[in-house]
């Protein structure tokens, strides 16, 4: 169980990391088959199901919680350097993808489903909050509505290999706001704060029901999907990877850039290349 809680910890991490896949993850630790049988078999074979999910879970849950204010604070203070290690560790995961289509013809059924998550991710940056800009949680039946859509697209993008959950809460514009109330819920329920608890459950119940609900509607999507057409899922997933660092810095807060600023980014894109090309392979 402690070995199943790290390797939740892993996947955890990852998800936190926007560009970083958690599916990705779970692939490289020879997790994701069984994750992916165990949540689509909860209902048949329950107690098999639960011993492995709720360790994952629970050191997922555990990372989520104790890098929140750490990512939330890089952020808010370095920006440009931040989101250029985003960017790399996407740019980092296209090998492991591409492994995945080697050797298969290229094909317009296969640039189709491309085109589309890549037009979909572009689409999503420009019609998302604005960057640098706190999304509006504040308690309504709209923006419960809205949180929980936004569970559901973050859950059904962590468990895909080579797309990450959190990139596309950023590229929804919810990402740093996530962050800071998870961090503003730790805090409020240290100080037994009533009122911090009250508004952070407002805002984490109804995106945690979408996660919850998300994960398991796309683990059996995923299945049926990869069992009928796997290639053409894996250019879909390319043409998300390409976008995604396009559209990060489409949102990125540019206010603060300089020269200095600029080439911190480069060398923090380097290393969050090197970092998932270390972390993506099988």
């Amino acid at each position: 169980m402690i070995k199943q809680i790290l390797q939740g910890m892993v996947v955890g991490i990852a998800n936190i990391i926007p560009g970083v896949s958690g599916g990705t993850m779970m692939v490289a630790m020879g997790l994701y088959d069984k994750l992916i049988h165990a949540i689509t078999h909860l209902k048949s074979e329950f107690k098999e199901s639960l011993k492995l999910l709720l360790p994952i879970f629970a050191g997922a849950g555990i990372a989520i919680v104790a890098l929140s204010r750490l990512f939330e604070f890089l952020l808010e203070t370095y920006p440009i350097p931040t989101n250029f290690a985003f960017c790399g560790l996407i740019a980092g995961s296209l090998p492991f993808i591409f492994k995945k289509v080697k050797g298969h013809k290229v094909t317009v059924g296969k640039i189709i489903p491309f085109l589309i998550f890549f037009g979909v991710v572009i689409v999503m940056a420009l019609l998302g909050e604005t960057g640098g800009n706190s999304a509006d949680v504040s308690f309504g039946l709209v923006n419960v509505i809205k949180l929980f859509g936004v569970g559901v697209i973050a859950a059904a993008t962590m468990v895909v290999p080579g797309v990450s959950g959190s990139m596309m809460l950023m590229l929804l514009g919810y990402y740093d706001t996530i962050l800071k109330t998870i961090n503003d819920f730790v805090d409020a329920l240290v100080k037994f704060d009533m009122g911090g608890l009250t508004t952070g459950v407002g805002v984490l119940a109804p995106f945690g029901i979408g996660v919850v609900i998300g994960i398991f509607l796309i683990a059996k999507l995923i299945e049926f999907i990869f069992s009928k057409a796997e290639i053409h899922a894996y250019y879909g997933i390319i043409g998300l990877i390409l976008a995604s660092p396009i559209a990060i810095l489409m949102k990125t807060n540019w206010s603060g850039a300089s020269v200095l600023m600029v080439g911190c980014g480069v060398v923090t894109f380097a290393l969050g290349w090197f970092v998932a090309s270390k972390l993506g392979g099988e």
